[in-house]
């Protein structure tokens, strides 16, 4: 189920959250994103990024939004990540409500295919940005690599972690280039 990925996902070895050092708060729409939000989860985990990942809808209940947002902000959280499906705006009330950097991850699960999940997270007015990624599953991964570079910009060690990253990718592509050489 949707509830025991995001608390497989968001806990530590020992079944409790760290409730402090937060670096990136991820929320989406619903339940049933968490599948496509799990892949941030996974590649922040990986770039030694500490983030925590609720499920808060704009519509639905914006008074959670704003408490999330809240504790997240008391935390230390640096950046927020956003993923909804629809047309929700999840993304901008997040960004209507910080100054801090906001990605918003748009997600496939309407009949139009993302793409009225894209239009509501990329549109937003002068002012009030929202860096959007690629639609579902890999832009949940890019939303987490462009996280991780945010943080960089301060943070040595991330910058560092985030060069290994790459190349490791890059690594990736040669080992895939030298197996089609052997056919």
């Amino acid at each position: 189920s949707a509830r025991t990925l995001v608390r497989r996902l968001c806990l530590d070895g020992d079944g409790e959250r760290d409730m402090s050092d937060l670096q990136v708060q991820i929320l989406m729409g619903s339940g049933s994103d968490a599948s496509v939000m799990a892949n941030t989860v996974r590649t922040l985990r990986e770039l030694g990024i500490t983030s925590d990942m609720t499920v808060a809808s704009a519509h639905r209940s914006p008074d959670r939004v704003r408490r999330v947002m809240e504790q997240a902000l008391e935390r230390g959280v640096k950046v927020f990540v956003v993923g909804a499906g629809a047309a929700a705006h999840l993304a901008g009330v997040v960004a209507a409500h910080t100054a801090l950097p906001v990605i918003g991850v748009p997600i496939d699960s309407s009949p139009l295919g993302g793409f009225d999940a894209l239009l509501a997270t990329v549109q937003m007015p002068p002012g009030v940005p929202v860096a959007t990624v690629a639609v579902g599953k890999a832009g949940a991964t890019n939303a987490a690599v462009l996280a991780a570079q945010i943080l960089a910009v301060g943070d040595a060690a991330i910058a560092s972690r985030l060069d290994d990253y790459r190349r490791g990718l890059a690594e990736k592509v040669e080992r895939a280039a030298a197996e089609l050489k052997s056919i």
